[in-house]
């Protein structure tokens, strides 16, 4: 018997590949075997997703540390643990597009004609995910500036960002879709509020990891969030100048209403 996933010859009572690791499949995928494989890839207590939330949230640095230093196997891999939050946050994005209007998407809308209005919305909605894989640089640039005891590259803060930022947006999923089903109108106010706990979990993230003195660790969780919301400004600079150079907005489309 070969291997499925990289054609390498294994004995027939394997149950992963010896080669790539990959588990052995011998089962059509019906419904039964299907919902097997969901539920024990996301909803047994003793997987790696389970495992990976539940530490990031109380002992993130046990994560993040371990997979800098070589560890794979103990924890979700970066990228899936991306591509969860990412897929969470469509669904908030589908749901968003069902239950609110641009007049309560933007707090200024009433000051913008309704086309103007709808081009911003419409365009937010189209990039979303974009503007969440942009945070991340903008906040691994801003540890790796501020809290960098252990001399992380610069690529490992990547890392280290792409998991911290993941799972804030995992964690958020239930609050948010919660408040869009019941009270649409109150999810925009609680944008900047959740805004500035994302960076407090980033701080608290590094604190883990580095262990700075208390005095040192409140000037470098300043300096954090200085840098984050320079970048955060950035990352809405470029998006407006993105809409002006691509034709999708004028300047005129802001002048005062007669």
């Amino acid at each position: 018997m070969k291997c499925k996933n990289c054609q390498t010859p294994q004995r027939t009572d394997f149950k992963y590949c010896p080669a790539c690791g990959a588990k052995v499949v011998v089962h059509r995928l019906t419904f039964k075997n299907l919902t097997y494989d969901i539920t024990e890839r996301y909803f047994n207590l003793d997987n790696t997703f389970i495992r990976t939330f539940v530490q990031l949230l109380v002992r993130p640095e046990q994560v993040i540390d371990s997979y800098i230093q070589g560890v794979r196997r103990r924890y979700l891999n970066p990228i899936s643990h991306l591509g969860i939050a990412l897929t969470l946050s469509g669904i908030i994005v589908f749901v968003m597009q069902k239950v609110m209007t641009p007049e309560i998407f933007f707090a200024y809308g009433q000051q913008l004609s309704e086309e103007v209005a709808g081009k911003l919305y419409n365009t937010v909605f189209d990039y979303s995910s974009l503007f969440f894989i942009l945070y991340i640089p903008v906040f691994a640039i801003a540890g790796f500036l501020t809290f960098n005891r252990k001399e992380y590259l610069l690529s490992e803060y990547i890392i280290a960002f792409i998991y911290i930022l993941s799972q804030w947006s995992i964690f958020l999923f239930p609050v948010s879709l919660t408040v869009l089903i019941f009270a649409p109108s109150f999810y925009i106010d609680l944008s900047f509020p959740t805004l500035f706990l994302m960076i407090g979990y980033s701080v608290f993230a590094m604190q883990r990891i580095h262990r700075f003195q208390n005095a040192a660790a409140i000037l470098r969780s300043i300096l954090f969030f200085i840098l984050t919301a320079i970048g955060y400004v950035g990352i809405i600079l470029l998006f407006y100048a993105v809409m002006f150079m691509t034709g999708t907005l004028e300047l005129q489309d802001f002048a005062p209403k007669q």
